[in-house]
């Protein structure tokens, strides 16, 4: 890898495996699957593929708070995808996401499969589908789909932006982490005064808005992604901080953040969910699990 101060780019880009950082053995310039593997599918209507992340979170939170709110055909199973060992290039991934990027959602409620991904489509429809948490007056549908684009427009800066840099790279170039820092502060302080008119992003209402933006920036706010919480100082966003912490103390965010989680306590972690009946049951086998292995 060259020097940043003296690297002059090629007339002609070429790939080099070994320049990709923590996610070199993943990350690749073409598309398409790299092995023939196909999908499991449960017994429920929606088929999650995904993962913890915070692209994940978004969409275990609004299934999570569908079924909450007696939505029943909202029952889920959610299949874990290793990012990190390449499953999502297997064939029956890339044929539910042809960008191979998690998380994808197959809605088998009606005669025909039918294929959502990107997480904010997979929230439009969900929404539009079961009549919840999306506006219908046209100002309100309007603010809460904004702030809904907002996050997909601007979480790359603070995810493939700012995470890379200052937590993956495999250089600290102080150029690229001073310009994302800069920007992911101008984009705390975006949310930051919008929470201090509004209860929530949309207006008064929690929306699908809030759930885009909150595992991404909530979880920055609370100092809780790329460990640069301090280096951002995170805590000058008090209104962002006071946003967080109310939706993070929803029974069905609680849920939502657990599915697919790969990290932390075992307590906090369900990996897969399979069977909706089977949910607390699971989780409190975890709980007793962890007191068990903790000597109490």
């Amino acid at each position: 890898m060259s020097d940043t101060t003296d690297y002059v780019p090629p007339k002609v880009w070429t790939w080099q495996k070994g320049s990709g950082g923590r996610f070199a053995n993943i990350n690749r310039p073409i598309a398409g699957p790299t092995q023939d593997k196909d999908l499991p599918v449960g017994r429920h209507p929606m088929q999650l593929y995904s993962l913890g992340t915070p692209n994940g979170v978004k969409v275990t939170i609004m299934l999570e708070e569908l079924l909450a709110q007696g939505h029943g055909g909202a029952e889920y199973d959610a299949w874990l995808v290793n990012i990190g060992a390449g499953d999502q290039f297997t064939s029956g991934f890339v044929d539910a996401n042809p960008n191979s990027k998690i998380p994808a959602l197959v809605d088998r409620s009606g005669p025909e499969p039918v294929r959502v991904f990107e997480s904010g489509a997979i929230l439009i429809h969900l929404a539009e589908k079961f009549g919840a948490f999306l506006p219908t007056d046209p100002a309100k549908r309007a603010e809460c789909l904004s702030w809904l684009f907002w996050q997909v427009g601007s979480a790359p800066y603070l995810g493939g932006g700012l995470g890379h840099f200052y937590a993956y790279a495999p250089i600290k170039i102080e150029y690229a982490i001073d310009r994302f820092a800069m920007e992911v502060k101008r984009q705390m302080d975006v949310l930051d005064r919008r929470l201090g008119e509004s209860e929530y992003l949309g207006g008064a209402e929690y929306t699908v808005a809030d759930m885009a933006v909150w595992p991404w920036y909530g979880g920055m706010a609370k100092g809780l992604l790329y460990e640069a919480g301090e280096f951002l100082q995170v805590q000058e966003y008090k209104n962002v901080i006071r946003w967080a912490d109310q939706i993070g103390e929803r029974a069905a965010v609680k849920r939502g953040r657990m599915v697919n989680r790969t990290y932390g306590e075992p307590s906090s972690q369900l990996r897969e969910r399979h069977e909706a009946s089977d949910f607390e049951t699971k989780t409190q086998d975890k709980v007793e699990a962890a007191k068990a292995e903790a000597g109490g």
